[in-house]
């Protein structure tokens, strides 16, 4: 979509007012113009007479959020003589990056005449860049070593998607407008609706995600990923069963604002989960005596808390005289025998069963691992960057939400 055409600049000193005040520092008219302009320019949203009130509530917040981490991370970087605030060189060498995102043959120099062609400075867009990296690496540095993505979460993880394995499973990005920053569920649903409107007529989801959402996947153009029933909010996997690849919802509202989700593509559920398995095995005969199996378990339960891990399983076992051990390798868990297969669905990747009967003996079994049949399931690095990616994005809201909370701003 053709960008905005260019709007002369009033000149600066002489009619600018003051749009609003941050702790003592001004934001002026000239400065709001800006990041309107610059808005409109990266997202391909068109103004209109219903939403330009929304551009420029948005790019205020904007500018009133990153007033607000610019005084802390100054302040940070005195009371620290630490240097936080990314230099002229950093800030050249991300420009760079976002032109070649945008065409492999860009320069940063290019993308910048661009911008101002469009109407957009060159320091506007310097600005933010500078702001919004700095606070970013701000918060990974202070934070990042102290997150523990616990192999509890992961295992969940990987036992929900297991679970979720015969399930529909949809590729979907998103836009989370939240209500608490733009004022009340009425100003995200009628701001959610706008930009609606504007995709359909071809701005481009990624751009706007970047622009206007509040969910951790902004950076990513809004890319949530393929996901499954239970890891949106029910609204959301309400409307994903309705759309087809390629449709854009209508704006979906939630319990703490508004989504609007485009789905990229859908795919059936798996037939089964794959589930890889090692077993230790007490020998019996199927008509073995009551105090035989009773010896038996003894023997098991007793091995049970010995079994860490299904690394050590052979070494555990093999201590004990009269005991199997084995791997048993890959396979569907609707092709396991009954008892085992409802242990292996029970069971989180690392346990161990307890005694399982069978007309062999009595086994226990660890559950080595899960996936999706066909793959596509998230590997455990995947997951756990995506778990500490979840936990900074939420500390970094909060953070800020703390400081505009304390701050004294005042809007004219």
């Amino acid at each position: 979509m053709a960008a905005p055409p260019p709007v002369a600049a009033p000149p600066r000193g002489l009619s600018e007012s003051v749009a609003a005040v941050v702790n003592d520092d001004i934001v002026s008219s000239y400065d709001l113009m800006q990041r309107m302009r610059l808005l409109m320019v990266s997202s391909g949203v068109q103004p209109t007479e219903e939403n330009l009130p929304q551009l420029e509530q948005e790019a205020l917040r904007s500018l009133i959020d990153e007033h607000v981490q610019l005084q802390e991370l100054r302040r940070v970087e005195k009371a620290q003589k630490i240097t936080i605030i990314s230099t002229d060189k950093e800030v050249d060498e991300q420009i760079d990056d976002i032109a070649k995102g945008n065409n492999a043959n860009m320069t940063g120099a290019q993308l910048l005449a661009q911008l101002a062609a469009q109407g957009v400075g060159a320091e506007t867009f310097r600005s933010q860049i500078r702001i919004d990296s700095s606070w970013q690496n701000w918060i990974s540095g202070r934070y990042g070593s102290r997150l523990r993505v616990g192999e509890d979460q992961i295992k969940a993880f990987q036992r929900r998607a297991a679970e979720s394995a015969s399930k529909p499973q949809y590729q979907v990005s998103e836009v989370f407008i939240d209500a608490a920053r733009v004022g009340g569920m009425e100003t995200a649903i009628n701001g959610a609706t706008q930009l609606v409107a504007q995709m359909q007529q071809g701005a481009p989801f990624p751009s706007v995600a970047r622009q206007f959402s509040s969910a951790a996947t902004a950076a990513n153009g809004g890319d949530a990923g393929w996901v499954g029933p239970g890891e949106m909010p029910p609204e959301v996997d309400t409307a994903l069963e309705e759309l087809r690849p390629g449709q854009l919802s209508r704006p979906i509202p939630v319990r703490d604002g508004v989504y609007i989700i485009y789905l990229r593509d859908k795919r059936a559920g798996a037939k089964t989960a794959l589930v890889d398995l090692k077993q230790v095995a007490y020998p019996l005969a199927a008509d073995a005596t009551a105090q035989q199996i009773e010896a038996a378990n003894t023997a098991l339960l007793a091995l049970k808390p010995q079994i860490t891990s299904c690394s050590t399983l052979e070494a555990a076992a093999g201590k004990v005289d009269g005991l199997v051990a084995g791997d048993l390798g890959e396979a569907e868990i609707t092709d396991l025998a009954p008892a085992f297969q409802a242990a292996a669905t029970a069971l989180e990747i690392g346990q161990v069963s307890d005694p399982i009967r069978t007309d062999a003996g009595l086994h226990l079994i660890a559950v080595c691992g899960k996936r999706q049949s066909g793959g596509g399931a998230p590997s455990h690095d995947q997951i756990e960057n995506r778990l500490r990616g979840q936990q900074l994005a939420l500390i970094s809201k909060r953070y800020l939400r703390d400081l505009r909370n304390s701050a004294t701003i005042e809007t004219r």
